[in-house]
């Protein structure tokens, strides 16, 4: 079978297809998938790159999100058929409940297990899910990581509701998702970007407020004066420590700021004394269970989003799918089509 692995240099440049070993029949509790899809998240680029804590062995497949078909099912699995069409979970053995350190073992396509960037995939059968016939497998690829990390935060933060005001920075796969649930929901959102290009194509997606932060570097101050000094409900912090200080700025008293992102870096100094007055809550969101995935679905149905595709390249133009994310050019998710025979 073929699979991109990640090479001794840890240089997207240096990223091709390999002819790598058939996996053998599935175990007891697993499937073998046959790869149709997967999506890119800016996790797979410090994976492929090995920045810090992401950093993998070489030889890893990297890729935690995708759409396979159920190609063979090992024994004791009852939930799945041959022929049908699953999506993956970033981490197989959180299923559901609260997150433990447990549940975070094991995740795809990092430092500790291979990912999905293969033409052939085994599998938990536990860990997967039903794509809908509604879905293609390019837009079911993009749910599993961005979409249920948009989704954790957003039902956590309970701001998935016609009153509320949310802030969303950028325009990455995780802060497009949030931009249509919130939408979808009814929501206020003020967005930010550093390309009046993608603010346009927020614009035309449904967003009234944008704040080019470029341009406008005090972006806390603009959202203050649109919310009339109050602040906003929730906001989608994508810039870490690039952005939390201002993040905490532009909240409301009574706030949740939800990080998400790391792009800005991973330590910042924060006013504490600001956490005090305004009674704000900090959330740490770690993508979501099984459980959040299902849930996003049957959202994502009722109200008819669909998923924002920047790119779609071949698996033989995988390195540049990569390097396609890396530029910061996307508007919407980069994805990989697998040519399975």
């Amino acid at each position: 079978m073929q699979a991109i692995r990640i090479p001794p240099s840890y240089d997207l440049h240096d990223l091709t297809v390999v002819e790598v070993p058939d996996p053998p029949p599935p175990p007891p509790g697993n499937v073998l998938l046959a790869m149709q899809a997967v999506s890119l998240n800016y996790r797979d680029l410090m994976v492929a790159r090995g920045h810090d804590r992401w950093r993998p062995p070489v030889g890893r497949i990297p890729v935690s999100d995708g759409v396979g078909i159920v190609s063979a099912i090992g024994p004791d699995v009852d939930r799945l058929t041959l022929g049908q069409r699953v999506m993956t979970t970033i981490l197989p053995r959180w299923i559901s409940g609260p997150m433990t350190r447990d549940k975070l073992e094991g995740s795809l396509g990092g430092r500790a297990r291979d990912g999905v960037l293969a033409t052939r995939v085994i599998l938990p059968a536990e860990s997967v899910v039903p794509v809908p016939d509604d879905l293609t497998d390019v837009e079911a690829a993009c749910l599993p990581c961005a979409g249920v990390t948009a989704w954790h935060a957003v039902t956590r933060a309970g701001s998935l509701r016609p009153d509320a005001t949310v802030l969303v920075q950028g325009t990455g796969g995780v802060a497009l998702f949030a931009v249509q649930l919130l939408l979808a929901a009814g929501a206020r959102v003020i967005a930010t970007s550093s390309s009046d290009d993608k603010l346009a194509k927020l614009h035309r997606l449904g967003v009234r407020d944008t704040i080019n932060y470029r341009t406008t570097p005090n972006w806390d101050v603009e959202v203050l004066r649109l919310t009339a000094g109050r602040g906003v409900d929730h906001v989608i912090d994508i810039g870490g420590a690039g952005s939390l200080a201002r993040s905490m700025s532009a909240v409301a008293v009574e706030g949740v700021v939800s990080m998400i992102g790391v792009i800005g870096g991973l330590k910042a100094e924060i006013d504490i004394g600001m956490a005090f007055d305004k009674n704000l809550r900090l959330d740490g969101v770690e993508t979501g269970s099984r459980a959040m995935l299902e849930e996003l679905l049957a959202f994502v149905m009722a109200h008819r989003v669909k998923p924002v595709v920047d790119r779609v390249f071949s698996l033989v133009a995988a390195r540049d799918a990569f390097l396609r994310l890396e530029s910061g050019g996307h508007f919407g998710k980069v994805c990989i089509v697998l040519d399975v025979q």
